[in-house]
Formats: C-alpha cells, sequence, structure tokens
C-alpha cells in the first residue's frame, strides 16, 4: 500500500458500495480476502481505500467509483485532516482558475516532484491574490512535505473542476464536510444567510465594503455575493467591491478566503486596499485587524455565551459607545464591535441568541441603542433557523447613526416563530424559508423604506408574521425587554374568529372524509404460509432499483425524511448541482416507493405525480419496481408491516436502521398483488384523513384557547 494512500472507513465503504454499514460487517466476516484495517481503532477500523475500490470492483459490487466520491474520500481520509486538505485543495483550484496552462504543466511528472514544484507555483498565486505572505494573511503557502500527502487529491480536485468549474467543485466538497461534521462547526444556514444579506442591503448599489468578523466558513460574505448576483440585480453593478473577514481560526479563515476568491474570480491587485477579499486570523475582539474600516454593512453570526471574550482587557476600548457590556454580555461586544466598524448610515445584521433581548445585565446597553436609534429591528426566527436548534433565535438589524439623520422614535419588531414552525410542522431543515424570508423583509421595507427613512405608519402584516412598531419610549423601562414575544400578539391569533370558523369547516370536512373511508370488518382467516422473497434478490433480479438519498445536490425541492414521516409535500431545498451533473441527484419517480432508513418506524410513502421530481433526500431509501412485476402499493404495503421491519432493523447505541435489502414480501402474480394493493391504497388514504383531521383539530384547540385567553373569541 502506497505510504500516502487515503483511509476510509465502513461507512465510507458503504457508501461507495451504495449498501448499508451492516452489509460491509458480513463482507468483513464471510470473506478473508477482504482488506485488512491499516488505521483507526478496534471498534471503528479504517481501511486503505485503493485496496476497497480493487476488492469491491473484483467481487462485482462497484463498477467504477464516481470521480467526485473519490475525490471526496480522499479529503474525508486526509492524513492531515478534512481543513487542511480542504485549505491545499482550495490554493491548487486558485492556481488551476489563475494559471491553466501553468497546472497542466506542474501535473505531467511524479508526485515527488509535483509537490517541490507546486509550492512555489502556489506561493506566486497567492501572493498574487491575497497578497505577500505575513501581516495576518489567511492563507499560508504550504511547503513540499505538506502538499505530498494531498498530491493525488488535488489532482483529482484539478479533473472534476475541469468538468464543474472552480467554484462549484470546492463548494462541493465543503459543503460534504460540513454535512458530515455539522457539531464541529458553528453553520450559518443558507436560507438564513440570504435573508441576512438582504435585511444588510447586499446587492445594492451603495453596499460596496461588506464585513463579518466572526466569519466561520464564509457563509454570510458567500451570501452577500449572492444577493448581487440574484435576478434582477445586474452583478457586475452591485457585486461588493470588498469582502473583509476576520476569524479565530486559522484553517477556518484560510478556507473562507479560498472559497471567497474563488467566487469571486477577479485579477490580482497590487494594492492590499484594493483586493475584494481580504481575511484575516486573529481574535476581533481582542486584536481588531479593521481598526480603521467603514463599512457598508456588517454581517454577523458571533459566538454565543462566551465569558472569556476579553472583558478584564478591553475595559476601556473606544467601540464601547453604548456601554461597558458585562462578563456575561459577550453578545453586546460583538453589537458594538459592529457598529464600531460602520460607516454612518451603515447597516449591520446579527444573529443573537433571545436572552440577550432580556437579560438584566445587558438592559443599559439596549436602552442606549434605542435612544440614539441604533437598533432598529429585532426579529423572532422560529426554532430550527440555526444551532442551537432548539431555541428560536433572534436577528437584530442596526443601523450606525449620522450627523444627517435624526433618532428613530420606533423600533420594529417581527415574529415569524410560530407560522413556520406550523406551517411545516417545525424544527431543523422544515422552515419554509421563502415565506420566512418574504415575511420578513415585507415587513422591514415597509417600516425602513428607501435610503433608511421611514416611510410611515404600521408595517402590514404579511402572512406568517406578526409586526409591530413599538414606540421607543414604551420600551424605556425598567427592564428594557426587547424580545418580540413580550410586545405582540400570538401570529397563530391573528386571523381572528373567522379563521378559526374556517378551520373548524375543513376539520369538518375531513372527519366525515375519514369516516366514509374507515375500513370495514376484517375477515377472519387462517395464517398464510407462501413463500418468500427479499427486497435484495428482487433488486438482484432486476425486478427493481434500489437508490440511497443524499448522495449529492441538486436544484428544486428535496424530499425529506420528515417529509415521508409526516405525509407532507417536499419541504427540502436544494443547491445547484456542481457542473450540473444530474447523476449526483437521485429523483423521485411516479410509483416509487420510499422507506426512512433511521428510527425503526414502519412508514412507507409511495410517490405520486405532484411528488415526482422531487430530489431524494438523506437517510431515506428508494425502491423502484418494475410494473410488469411489482405493484408498488403491494410492495409499499407489505413493507409496512411491524414483524418485517423488526426482522429487517439492526440497532446501534443511539438509532435503529433499516436495511431494505432484508425486507420480505410473498410471491404472488401481478393480478393478485393489484388486489391488495388497492386494499393498502385505500389504507393509505385513511391515514392520511386521519393525520390532517389531527392537525387540524390541533390548530382548532389551541385557536380557541388563544382567542378565549386574548379576548377575541367570546364564551359564547
Amino acid at each position: 500500500m502506497p505510504e500516502n494512500a487515503t483511509e476510509v472507513t465502513a461507512a465510507g465503504i458503504a457508501r461507495l458500495a451504495g449498501v448499508g454499514r451492516a452489509a460491509v460487517s458480513n463482507w468483513r466476516r464471510r470473506h478473508p480476502d477482504f482488506p485488512q484495517p491499516v488505521g483507526g481503532t478496534e471498534t471503528s477500523p479504517s481501511f486503505a481505500l485503493p485496496e476497497v475500490e480493487r476488492w469491491l470492483r473484483d467481487q462485482g459490487k462497484l463498477v467504477e467509483v464516481p470521480l467526485r466520491e473519490r475525490v471526496w474520500q480522499q479529503l474525508a481520509g486526509h492524513s492531515a485532516g478534512p481543513v487542511t486538505a480542504l485549505v491545499h485543495t482550495g490554493c491548487a483550484l486558485l492556481l488551476v482558475d489563475r494559471s491553466p496552462a501553468a497546472w497542466r504543466e506542474i501535473t505531467g511528472v511524479s508526485d515527488e516532484r509535483m509537490a517541490g514544484v507546486l509550492s512555489l507555483a502556489l506561493d506566486d498565486a497567492l501572493a498574487g491574490r491575497f497578497g505577500p505572505a505575513g501581516n495576518g494573511r489567511a492563507v499560508r503557502t504550504p511547503d513540499r512535505a505538506e502538499l505530498l500527502p494531498s498530491v493525488p487529491l488535488l489532482r483529482g480536485a484539478a479533473e472534476l473542476a475541469a468538468g464543474t468549474g472552480v467554484r462549484e467543485a470546492y463548494e462541493f466538497l465543503l459543503g460534504r464536510q460540513l454535512d458530515a461534521n455539522p457539531r464541529q462547526y458553528t453553520l450559518t444556514p443558507p436560507g438564513l444567510a440570504a435573508l441576512m444579506a438582504e435585511l444588510a442591503g447586499a446587492g445594492e448599489p451603495g453596499v460596496r465594503t461588506v464585513l463579518d468578523p466572526a466569519a466561520g466558513t464564509g457563509a454570510l460574505l458567500t451570501a452577500a455575493l449572492g444577493a448581487a448576483e440574484a435576478p434582477g440585480s445586474p452583478a457586475a453593478t452591485n457585486r461588493p467591491t470588498a469582502l473583509r473577514a476576520q476569524e479565530s481560526d486559522p484553517g477556518l479563515a484560510a478556507v473562507t478566503a479560498l472559497r471567497l476568491a474563488l467566487r469571486t474570480g477577479d485579477t490580482p491587485r497590487t494594492d492590499p486596499a484594493d483586493r475584494t477579499v481580504d481575511v484575516r486570523t486573529g481574535d476581533t475582539l481582542r486584536a481588531d485587524a479593521f481598526p480603521r474600516l467603514a463599512a457598508d454593512a456588517v454581517l454577523c453570526h458571533p459566538p454565543f455565551n462566551e465569558r472569556n471574550w476579553g472583558h478584564d482587557e478591553l475595559a476601556y476600548d473606544p467601540r464601547w459607545e453604548y456601554g461597558f457590556p458585562a462578563r456575561t454580555e459577550s453578545e453586546l461586544a460583538w453589537v458594538q464591535h459592529a457598529l464600531a466598524r460602520l460607516r454612518d448610515g451603515g447597516t449591520a445584521v446579527l444573529l443573537m441568541p433571545p436572552a440577550a433581548a432580556s437579560r438584566r445585565s445587558g438592559r443599559r446597553i439596549r436602552a442606549d441603542l434605542l435612544r440614539r436609534g441604533a437598533l432598529r429591528a429585532v426579529i423572532a426566527l422560529p426554532a430550527g433557523a440555526a444551532p442551537p436548534y432548539g431555541i428560536p433565535l433572534h436577528l437584530w438589524v442596526l443601523r450606525r447613526p449620522g450627523a444627517p439623520s435624526q433618532p428613530n422614535p420606533e423600533l420594529l419588531l417581527i415574529d415569524t416563530a410560530e407560522p413556520a414552525e406550523q406551517a411545516t410542522g417545525g424544527g431543523r431543515d422544515r422552515l419554509d424559508w421563502p415565506a420566512l424570508r418574504h415575511a420578513v423583509l415585507d415587513a422591514w421595507h415597509t417600516y425602513d423604506g428607501s435610503g433608511g427613512t421611514r416611510t410611515g405608519g404600521q408595517p402590514e402584516t404579511p402572512p406568517g408574521a406578526a409586526a409591530r412598531t413599538v414606540p421607543v419610549i414604551e420600551l424605556l423601562d425598567d427592564d428594557v425587554d426587547l424580545a418580540p414575544a413580550r410586545h405582540l400578539p400570538s401570529p397563530a391569533a391573528t386571523g381572528g374568529p373567522a379563521e378559526l370558523a374556517g378551520v373548524r369547516e375543513r376539520l369538518t370536512r375531513t372527519l366525515g372524509l375519514a369516516t366514509n373511508l374507515t375500513p370495514p370488518p376484517p375477515a377472519p382467516a387462517a395464517p398464510a404460509h407462501r413463500p418468500l422473497t427479499t427486497i435484495g434478490e428482487l433488486a438482484r433480479a432486476g425486478a427493481l432499483q434500489l437508490r440511497h438519498g443524499g448522495a449529492g445536490t441538486a436544484t428544486g425541492p428535496v424530499l425529506t425524511e420528515h417529509d415521508v414521516l409526516g405525509s407532507t409535500p417536499p419541504s427540502g431545498t436544494g443547491t445547484p448541482a456542481a457542473g450540473g451533473t444530474p447523476e449526483e441527484a437521485v429523483l423521485v419517480a411516479a410509483g416509487d416507493v420510499v422507506v426512512p432508513v433511521l428510527g425503526g418506524v414502519t412508514v412507507v410513502r409511495v410517490v405520486d405525480e405532484a411528488t415526482a421530481g422531487a430530489a431524494l433526500g438523506r437517510n431515506l431509501q428508494l425502491l423502484r419496481p418494475d410494473p410488469a412485476v411489482l405493484d408498488p402499493w403491494f410492495l409499499a404495503g407489505f413493507l409496512r408491516g411491524t414483524t418485517n421491519n423488526r426482522q429487517a432493523s439492526s440497532h446501534a447505541s443511539t438509532a435503529t436502521r433499516l436495511d431494505a435489502r432484508r425486507l420480505q414480501l410473498p410471491r404472488l402474480p401481478l393480478a393478485e398483488q393489484r388486489r391488495y394493493g388497492e386494499r393498502f391504497r385505500a389504507l393509505a388514504a385513511f391515514e392520511d384523513a386521519l393525520r390532517h383531521a389531527g392537525r387540524l383539530g390541533g390548530q382548532l384547540v389551541q385557536g380557541l384557547y388563544d382567542g378565549l385567553t386574548d379576548g377575541t373569541v367570546t364564551p359564547e
């Protein structure tokens, strides 16, 4: 085995072969020639990727590893860690983008020689794009020894970029790393990042310099570029000309710099002040890298609840215009840092924990932000909008007061927490971001108007939100509590008695439908003894195809695990597949049978015409039966059997996993299958009616409780 061969875990092998992890364990036990572990631990061993590929191919379990999967496995198994691998890959792709001819010349030699030549070429490319080494530059030039283990990865990444583009290739690899390790990073979901960028005015002609002082992986500045490139926004005119960022983690700072540089793709500039991308490494509060910056907009997802943010050494810092933050108020330190780095009239949008709006230790700073007109809006988001996913976070929209402007006598409060949850079932990955975006932006634009001047009047309450402008004088009490829930009625109750009457009418119709669909009394019968087959046998015989979801990216809607469990329309959103490669997205078709992988619940969904075309989400398996051999409703019905699921499930320490290949169903003629299928279809319709009635009943009950308690409904 080559000394620098990439290692892959059992989970990675399962992904390569399109099987469950239990199958990999079986192969290790049953096949003496299965590759031996080369690393990892006894409970989680790792294997050499070239040996695994060779064994899978010899066994007929793998025709060819897709290029994207091979490159990802090389990155994930890199000896120096995936973040270092991402940095090396970004550097190489920057060179590919800048000098494709030079890259081709460099790759025409052995790996050992390529590593030395590549280090010199990368030093020149990085200096031209980010300036000379030192002075806080985020991307350091890797030397020959550091690059040598990465050479196979870099060759593969360049090959991937040749078919997709450098930006798309890098976004794919970074996205896979973030998806695979969500707890290692402070993530800002794309929908939330886009909303924050639009609130800050990114893409508008006057917003040329954008700062993120806690950049993480660069999601917010990437969203700012995306806002400028949105339909209807002339990107060449409105794209920010200066992206400034600071991040304390050196690896993430380098990833952010490379991500933004590959996305902007502009020509190098000799003057550092003229460079589009300038990312620095360091602690922003203790060692601000941009002390004289006057940005047009600041976007920030700061770390929450930090006690060691520099309270003792920063007591006399000039940034504390609105008061010295208490040790427990690190978020208010970030708020004042953002205001200090804005030009007069510039806008800052920060993601904040809800406690920052009401903690008594921060009431004096909140009061001064209100009195001077710096705080313009507090927006309550639904739980699940961003980590920590269990609480409804807030967005604060601030504007630096300037001499021409007058303090605004009112604060805009928006509460989207309840309607967004009700619309989609609530929780992570189930938010209706387009609806939430329209609700927030409509209220904000009505309040703010063009140029930051109030248009007058209360903002119209858009569907899916409660919004109100509150006079500042009403908020300046002993608590200065700015939580929207304290000052707004429940969004769910805004429809009043008329809406509740409509809910009651729909509930009555649904209950009638459920009554009509109630199955007849079951006829007794002796236990049937029929020959059985398994899904695995049917797949090998070509009677059906078995596919796994979540392996790639796609445009359009995504059918998620929660949609299958709740029998709701596809609620997930995809991102453009790199290079438009459709094989990366498993699209569902009418007649497909979708089964969740995790949870051990007996839930199966037959795809209808309305759902067809959506991408298959993660933790889902798709069975595509040949209609000339298998009836889809017959297949789905027998997969719902409790005993069948128990026999096909395996148990880990924290979850139950279903191996669809082990599910059984009887061997029956197609005509007999269709008889069973019609009965199973009727049962599914009855179940949907009951589920819908339960939702309407819960909505009606809570609405009546709210109406009776807030006075919009009388006891009569």
